[in-house]
């Protein structure tokens, strides 16, 4: 693993397409100012120890130079020690409706952006605890396994989108029995679900509900998005509002937070039911339950040093400038009995 401290200076690599474009122009008049005063026979009389090839020589060793020189000053950096640490935390898995009513606007900016702004708000206030990443909708899909690497939990956290479950609806049961996998550990204390829904489940069955959640073990925080009031589900083109969904007799659909759904998938799992209007809030309620609670140890291997490398690259830049001094635009002797060059063409 490597890291690199100071990127912007790669731009001083855009100074060696210039030096060499100068090299060619340069070395194309000279060239030309040499055929056009002196033969052959001449040059050879008046210079006799001069080298045509030895200046693109040169020419090299400067621009290695200057490369060895821009990464040395870019400091690159190497993790050199793989080290296991032991954490205390608890593992939560967050599994976020991703069905077509999390479009509605009746929470600003909408349901689905609010509930990924939640959950974002939340893992910056996790310390060494683990995160999951569940999305449902007719059905539920895993998009990220139980890991403590919160940057990548972001990253997919921002991908989730209403497109990425084809067929829609919206299954609770099959987003709890797939986040329960992610919990390993028989000796686990705690499994946390965050579940961040409108809680519209049309095909909804309390009783296989209660026995997943009792089977499984594990506490569910319901979020609740949305208003009682409900809104309409925009249909979008390029992200202008072109019509709004209806339903088979043409009635445009309004879709409502069921909160007492979720209020019993919380009960049931002995959790609690939380307003999400309020992103600062629920976050803190969160955080305050998670606090409570019994952490459980696990190990995660980390990179615990990265050494510099910059002084290599100084060092190799340093003895091309050196050699460079020690290049002379004359034939060298012993590569001449050689013929390398071939200077004689």
């Amino acid at each position: 693993m490597y890291q690199l401290d100071e990127i912007k200076f790669f731009y001083f690599l855009l100074i060696i397409p210039i030096i060499i474009m100068v090299f060619v122009y340069n070395k194309y008049w000279k060239n030309r100012v040499i055929k056009n005063n002196f033969s052959k026979a001449s040059l050879n009389y008046l210079v006799p120890e001069f080298s045509k090839t030895k200046d693109s020589l040169k020419l090299i060793v400067q621009l290695l130079a200057i490369i060895f020189l821009i990464i040395g000053l870019v400091n690159p950096k190497i993790g050199t020690e793989l080290k296991t640490v032991t954490r205390e935390g608890v593992d939560i898995v967050f599994a976020v409706d991703v069905s077509k009513s999390m479009l509605a606007e009746d929470i600003a900016p909408n349901r689905i952006e609010k509930s990924k702004r939640i959950v974002s708000q939340l893992i910056n206030q996790l310390g060494s605890d683990r995160v999951g990443l569940v999305a449902y909708a007719s059905s539920a899909i895993p998009v990220l396994p139980i890991t403590s690497d919160f940057s990548s939990a972001r990253m997919f956290l921002e991908s989730l989108d209403t497109d990425m479950i084809s067929s829609q609806g919206t299954s609770i049961v099959d987003a709890i029995q797939l986040s329960s996998t992610y919990f390993d550990d028989e000796n686990q204390t705690n499994r946390i679900v965050c579940i961040l829904s409108d809680g519209e489940d049309h095909e909804f069955q309390e009783n296989l509900i209660n026995t997943t959640i009792d089977d499984s073990g594990i506490i569910i925080f319901s979020i609740g998005v949305g208003s009682e009031k409900g809104s309409p589900i925009p249909i979008r083109e390029k992200n202008i509002i072109q019509s709004y969904k209806k339903d088979e007799k043409g009635d445009v659909v309004i879709t409502k937070l069921n909160s007492e759904l979720l209020k019993k998938l919380a009960d049931q799992s002995q959790g609690k039911y939380i307003e999400g209007d309020i992103t600062s809030k629920v976050v803190e309620e969160i955080i305050l339950q998670l606090k409570d609670m019994d952490k459980k140890e696990f190990e995660a291997k980390e990179f615990t040093s990265f050494k510099d490398q910059f002084q290599w690259f100084l060092a190799l830049s340093l003895f091309l400038i050196l050699l460079d001094s020690f290049l002379f635009e004359k034939k060298t002797k012993w590569i001449e009995k050689l013929n390398l060059f071939d200077d004689d063409k």
